[in-house]
């Protein structure tokens, strides 16, 4: 496979002007921060535009758990259509361009760090605007009916399904930990049997979209998107990994449930909402669970997932948190 900012240049170059339908020459390629399933990179790009930056991003080649990027693409390009704030997709890689798995867009002004833009007094107004932003930014995308996604390769499952899946999982790993015991004890008879009813992100959380000085400027990461219910979208939001320390504000570290609640417009109850924090915290330690075992098994050997790893003890003591007192 090719580096993208070294001999993959040529290739990046084409790739950007099939997508574009025009001669292009590609400047500085750079490699950003990503995470630990993605790599990323700035595109200083010049074509009948002048010259501008792109975004190109593409699987790390040690994660098969998200859908391929042309998937991504496409769900990314109807959410859009729907209203919800994302980047216009450019171009989806294919085997001939020995690229990976990946996908340019057009780059989206907003800070990505959720750490700054969650303490530095520059993103004020940006913390007051996000839950009614993320709110209605969840109810467009939520609003179109499944039929609207089901030519996808998509995996669906009520929350059941989904909670069955994610006990297997559980079991195959090989470690117990009590708080995760209870966890899964306590939703099993909670967790809704019916259908999915939406397509979900997935993965909607702080550290997931880009904000500016007036708030959320486009949705990021479409790796885990899949059709189940609202609720498990804006439960994954409340938990408590996605705080970064401000742990007295449970909507991303900006915001309460009530007002996410009144700003989704109903739909989703508390009572669901509750259910879905607890199942989303508990998604959130098996990733950690996962992460660990990756490393520790020497089948993908990174300090990152070690470190990651770390924090299983972590949710143990959320989770507990939550189920004994009903909020975190």
């Amino acid at each position: 496979m090719l580096d993208p900012a070294k001999d993959g240049k040529p290739a990046l170059q084409a790739l950007i002007a099939r997508g574009l339908g025009e001669a292009v020459s590609v400047g500085e390629v750079s490699q950003l921060s990503g995470g630990a399933s993605s790599a990323t990179y700035r595109v200083e790009v010049e074509d009948g535009c002048g010259l501008r930056q792109l975004i190109f991003q593409r699987t790390a080649g040690d994660n098969g758990n998200g859908i391929p990027r042309r998937v991504q693409a496409e769900v990314q390009t109807r959410a859009g259509a729907l209203g919800v704030p994302v980047a216009r997709v450019i171009a989806t890689t294919v085997a001939e361009d020995d690229l990976g798995d990946g996908a340019v867009t057009e780059l989206v002004a907003g800070e990505a760090l959720a750490p700054r833009w969650l303490r530095l007094p520059e993103y004020a107004a940006a913390r007051e605007a996000l839950t009614a932003q993320c709110a209605e930014a969840l109810a467009k995308l939520h609003s179109a009916p499944v039929g609207h996604w089901t030519d996808l390769p998509l995996k669906r499952g009520s929350g059941a399904e989904l909670l069955a899946d994610m006990f297997g999982w559980y079991r195959r790993i090989g470690v117990n930990v009590p708080a995760y015991d209870l966890a899964f004890a306590w939703l099993k008879p909670r967790m809704p049997a019916t259908p999915a009813t939406c397509l979900v992100h997935g993965d909607f959380r702080s550290g997931n979209f880009l904000v500016g000085a007036d708030g959320l400027t486009a949705v990021l990461d479409w790796e885990l998107t899949h059709l189940s219910v609202p609720a498990e979208d804006l439960g994954w939001l409340c938990a408590q990994a996605w705080r970064f320390g401000q742990w007295q504000l449970p909507v991303g570290g900006f915001g309460t449930r009530e007002a996410l609640l009144e700003a989704y417009g109903g739909g989703v109850t508390a009572e669901e909402l509750h259910i879905w924090e607890v199942y989303g915290n508990l998604k959130w330690g098996m990733s950690c669970l996962q992460l660990a075992d990756d490393h520790v098994s020497g089948r993908v050997p990174s300090v990152e997932r070690a470190a990651i790893g770390r924090r299983v003890t972590e949710v143990a003591a959320d989770l507990t948190y939550l189920l004994a007192f009903g909020e975190l």
